[in-house]
């Protein structure tokens, strides 16, 4: 594989080797714009150990000769129970982008989430073939927005993915100290202008400037009762860690929630998201789907997220640094390690489905 500057780019052996490999390719300020979480990055950090608290009992004597990592997500069939989250610019990683991310996913069987911030059209990026959902991002226009899930309907866009913990950007102080500015080349595809976004101030994000100038921080849940009038799609809420929050939102008619922290990058302090999952899915009772995000690094972590009840998982920064370090390859090797790693660990845990891996019991170290 060619990598960002025309280096061969080794076969990753685990996810963690893709991010080693991005990391030798990515200029420093646009590796923190990825890597860096908000504030201190105290629970960037605690997503990592969250999960490495969770340990899974497995089953023994059981037919593991054909393990099979099919299941299903908003009830259409996936190759595995992952979809790509939602990821901003991804042309600042790689010149392919979204392009790229979207054919690895789309060859891969796995559902891609668009970003409203994505460096390629929503039009281009469903074309790719695959399963798209478009991730929404409540701007201070309303009407906007709805057009903006109008376009995603019509080119083939298959749920709408609200994300509800930006009503705006965490700090994020890398961006903050590099005083960080999207290159000339990379802009927010889907909105037009967005001249605010590449003027870089030292000691400022303009990034976040720009978002500020955007988002709209009154996004409540009649913004959502709005939305579900205006579209024919599912509409799954990104951002949810509190059970009571989870239990109105499938009330209201939502078919998903995902559990998410935002990978660290909103409110630092905020529970790992791991740590509530199991809460969240006995709130929703089976009404909707629930899915596990933030500081997912493997099909071992899949494995995990399956036995405390969610549906599938979402990931991101994997799947940008295969993108960064090998495009479109890269992304593809990224999501094929995902696969074997959660067949293998299926396997030794005894378990020959999806649905048999949910049944597994898991304990907490400490508890």
């Amino acid at each position: 594989m060619n990598g960002r500057n025309g280096k061969t780019v080794p076969a990753f052996g685990s996810v963690a080797d893709a991010e080693l490999a991005a990391a030798t390719v990515l200029p420093a300020d646009v590796w923190d714009f990825v890597a860096g979480g908000s504030g201190r990055e105290t629970t960037l950090e605690a997503n990592r150990v969250a999960l490495d608290r969770v340990f899974v009992v497995p089953r023994v004597l059981c037919d593991v000769s054909a393990c099979d990592t099919a299941s299903t997500l908003l009830g259409r069939p996936v190759a595995q129970p992952l979809a790509v989250a939602p990821v901003a610019y991804q042309q600042l990683l790689h010149p392919d982008g979204e392009d790229a991310t979207a054919r690895a996913a789309a060859a891969a069987g796995v559902p891609l989430v668009a970003s409203t911030l994505s460096s390629i059209p929503i039009e281009r990026i469903a074309a790719a073939g695959g399963t798209v959902w478009f991730q929404v991002y409540w701007l201070r226009d309303t009407p906007a927005v709805l057009d903006l899930v109008r376009r995603a309907e019509d080119a083939g866009c298959q749920a709408v993915v609200v994300t509800v913990d930006v009503p705006w950007m965490g700090r994020r102080l890398r961006d903050i100290r590099n005083g960080f500015a999207l290159p000339p080349h990379v802009r927010a595809a889907n909105l037009g202008a967005t001249g605010a976004a590449h003027q870089r101030q030292a000691g400022a994000s303009a990034v976040a400037a720009h978002t500020s100038q955007l988002f709209s921080p009154a996004l409540t849940w009649q913004s959502i009762e709005t939305l579900r009038r205006h579209t024919r799609l599912p509409v799954v809420l990104k951002g949810v860690l509190a059970a009571d929050d989870a239990r109105r939102a499938v009330e209201s008619g939502v078919d998903a929630v995902v559990v998410s922290n935002h990978g660290g990058r909103q409110l630092d302090g905020a529970v790992p998201s791991v740590d509530v999952l199991a809460e969240v899915v006995e709130a929703v009772g089976g009404a909707g789907e629930v899915l596990l995000d933030s500081g997912i690094r493997g099909g071992t972590d899949v494995l995990r997220a399956l036995a405390l009840g969610a549906a599938g998982v979402l990931a991101g920064r994997p799947l940008m640094w295969g993108l960064a370090a090998g495009g479109e390859p890269g992304v593809r090797r990224v999501l094929d390690l995902f696969a074997t790693e959660l067949r293998e660990a299926m396997g030794l845990a005894g378990c020959g489905t999806v649905a048999e891996a949910g049944a597994l019991r898991t304990v907490r170290r400490g508890q």
